[in-house]
């Protein structure tokens, strides 16, 4: 008996080696001819002292964790960041592991599994203890169990509930409006760390730790000096200091307290099922997004057609057309390729030599010549193509001016005609503001007062080139109004891509596909002036982050001159806006080749 429980423990030893060395991409654990860190060896004598289940789920849980400190952990970033103050030190620890933790979480679900297991064990196998202070609980417990609610999404039970209770409040102050930031900021141990040290350094429970050491260093320095009037004048700095720090603060509180509502800019979404659009508004509701608009009432969703007159169009697009001789010829056979590939997709197909089916008519000839062949039946091969929407959601901001809103403009165009041969559906929309430095948005906020953080303080203008039912011969001249002189303005790009998926959710292809084209990170002059620098990045990436994991839309992004991966999962960075129609068709492709994500 002796003998099986060692070598099952000697089984499970490799196993979880071997598991920490694929995950951490550390093929050099526990191998005779590399060092093993202490911190290895400890790890796999524990195997050695397990004696039941429990003590099985921890140490997965453990080993996973270590390895996911090993892959994603930087040993020097940690100790940039280390907080100066002692007390934080433990806090900032538990902050990395829950970083570092939640990123092997989102790779796989298997490592999700173990931790949750070990820390709903760990949650429920603590006994319930007389706690009637705050002095009761160690801050170090309550604050790790604030990051399992609040970060690792962990149920707590009502002991656990109990505990947290006298820390949250001071936790949620200075911690919950950050949440989101750091949420976004988990690959980027720098950002990551840096706030969270910042926060935990600025956190109040410490200042009566931190106001008796100063108390104490202060009077040692007075009985040494000779004059006070330094002290005097440092004092008087900090009371000089507090009014701004104070402002600054209640600034950050109430851009956090108000909340942007996206039902105003999803208004246009009516997909023709039962709850849908309401399903689709409390989905991005729940996101939580800190995105305000000041007003929306200036604000346009206009067809191309009406930007300009028929003359005008018609001018325009034959400037387009003069553009795309020397362009014409290298797309044209990469559209091709496309159609090509496209086609032979939705070509009916056979299989032959079967057992049952349709008769294979094309085989007689052997029954004929030797009566004791048998008959051959053929079937048609399942199509995996399914009906299609592509959307390309186009940049229209000042920075696109000249040759890249030019290119854009011609590779929508000759995409669109090879894709409707393909019987696939094309919508081509574009996004800009009405006007510069903020327009009638800002007007309208100057004659009121100036309110702190107003959010987006700009006039949307969302412009559709070519609806996905229009055919490209209809519409054609309006896709030479992209190079309307004046056109080009500002980009925020979070409301036109909420807006493109909601004109894309209520089509009724199987398959949606959007494809934006920018030139960078969103930007609108007027709105930034007045709110945090990373306003509309944030939103942006919100945005991006639910069409990716909570809807059935493929979301993927071409950077012009710029790399845009930041925001999106599938993004292409092309440094030449030449590159612009090979990299189009080529992402299309390899899209059309792969199966649909699932869901």
């Amino acid at each position: 008996m002796a003998t099986k429980i060692s070598y099952i423990k000697e089984k499970m030893k490799q196993a979880l080696t071997s598991t920490k060395r694929v995950i951490s991409d550390d093929f050099g654990i526990n191998n005779k001819k590399k060092t093993n860190t202490n911190h290895d060896h400890t790890e796999v004598l524990k195997v050695d002292s397990l004696s039941g289940p429990e003590d099985f789920i921890r140490l997965r849980a453990e080993f996973d964790s270590s390895a996911l400190e090993k892959k994603f952990s930087n040993k020097e970033i940690f100790n940039d960041n280390l907080p100066k103050n002692p007390s934080c030190k433990i806090l900032y620890a538990l902050a990395e592991k829950t970083r570092y933790e939640l990123l092997g979480c989102q790779i796989l679900k298997g490592i999700e599994k173990n931790l949750t297991q070990n820390y709903y064990q760990m949650i429920n196998t603590k006994k319930e203890q007389k706690i009637n202070t705050k002095e009761d609980v160690m801050v170090s417990e309550a604050f790790e169990l604030y990051l399992l609610k609040n970060f690792q999404k962990i149920k707590l039970n009502s002991i656990s509930e109990k505990k947290l209770s006298f820390w949250e409040k001071d936790f949620n102050e200075s911690i919950k409006k950050h949440i989101d930031f750091l949420s976004q900021n988990l690959e980027n141990q720098k950002i990551y760390g840096s706030k969270f040290s910042e926060i935990l350094q600025n956190m109040d429970i410490f200042d009566t730790e931190e106001v008796e050491k100063n108390k104490d260093e202060q009077n040692n320095e007075a009985k040494g000096s000779s004059s006070n009037e330094d002290d005097k004048s440092d004092q008087e700095d900090k009371k000089d200091s507090r009014p701004e720090d104070q402002t600054e603060s209640a600034m950050e509180s109430d851009y956090n307290k108000d909340e942007y509502n996206l039902d105003d800019q999803l208004d246009d979404i009516n997909l023709g099922e039962e709850n849908s659009e309401q399903f689709i508004k409390k989905s991005i509701k729940n996101l939580n997004l800190d995105y305000k608009i000041f007003t929306n009432e200036f604000d346009e969703i206009i067809k191309a057609e009406n930007l300009e007159n028929e003359e005008e169009s018609l001018k325009l697009r034959k400037n387009l057309d003069q553009q795309l001789v020397g362009f014409h010829d290298i797309v044209t056979k990469l559209a091709n390729k496309l159609q090509r590939q496209l086609l032979a997709k939705q070509n009916r197909s056979w299989n032959f030599d079967l057992e049952e089916g349709l008769l294979d008519s094309s085989k007689l000839t052997r029954i004929i010549m030797d009566p004791y062949n048998s008959l051959s039946f053929k079937k048609e091969r399942d199509l995996d193509f399914k009906d299609t929407i592509v959307t390309l959601l186009i940049d229209n901001s000042g920075s696109m001016r000249g040759r890249p809103i030019t290119i854009a403009a011609i590779c929508a165009d000759i995409l669109s005609r090879t894709l409707e041969r393909c019987s696939v559906k094309v919508e081509i929309l574009g996004f800009t503001t009405k006007n510069w430095k903020g327009g009638q948005s800002r007007e309208k906020w100057n004659k009121n007062s100036k309110p702190k953080t107003p959010g987006r303080l700009n006039d949307l203008r969302h412009i559709i080139y070519k609806g996905g039912d229009t055919h490209w011969r209809q519409a054609k001249n309006n896709l030479g109004l992209m190079l309307k002189e004046g056109l080009l303005k500002e980009n925020i790009d979070g409301e036109a891509i909420a807006w493109a998926y909601g004109r894309l959710k209520k089509r009724k292809e199987e398959r949606k596909i959007l494809m934006v084209i920018s030139d960078g990170a969103p930007v609108d002059d007027s709105t930034l002036s007045v709110n945090s620098g990373d306003f509309l990045e944030k939103h942006l990436k919100k945005i991006v982050k639910f069409i990716e994991e909570k809807s059935d839309i493929e979301i993927l992004a071409i950077g012009i001159g710029h790399d845009v991966s930041r925001y999106y999962t599938k993004a292409i960075k092309i440094t030449d806006v030449n590159e612009l129609g090979d990299v189009m068709i080529t992402q299309l492709s390899s899209l059309f080749e792969n199966k649909k994500k699932l869901h």
